[in-house]
């Protein structure tokens, strides 16, 4: 019995014909996703925090504020794919 096999049996049986299982490029393109979009929307909260604060003399107010809001928009995303690889393995 193949670890495959093994795993299998613990979520409660076997792929069938319905459910192909994902090739090995997609499965780490939608793994890499998750991390490349929490880093992402944390820099960009940043960036924008910052630059208003340079623009406006708010030092370090508007980069603080902006960097929560990053990071909030990060897990949001991170939660919204999560939900949706879950929906995918249900089918």
């Amino acid at each position: 019995m193949t670890t495959k096999n093994r795993i299998d049996e613990r979520r409660g049986g076997a792929l069938t014909e319905n459910q192909p299982e994902k090739p090995l490029y997609k499965q780490l393109l939608d793994a890499s996703t998750i991390g490349i979009s929490l880093v992402v929307a944390t820099f960009v909260g940043l960036a924008i925090g910052y630059i208003l604060d340079r623009l406006l003399g708010t030092s370090p107010y508007l980069t603080i504020i902006f960097l929560i809001l990053g990071i909030i928009a990060g897990f949001r995303e991170l939660i919204r794919i999560a939900q949706k690889a879950a929906k995918e393995n249900e089918k």
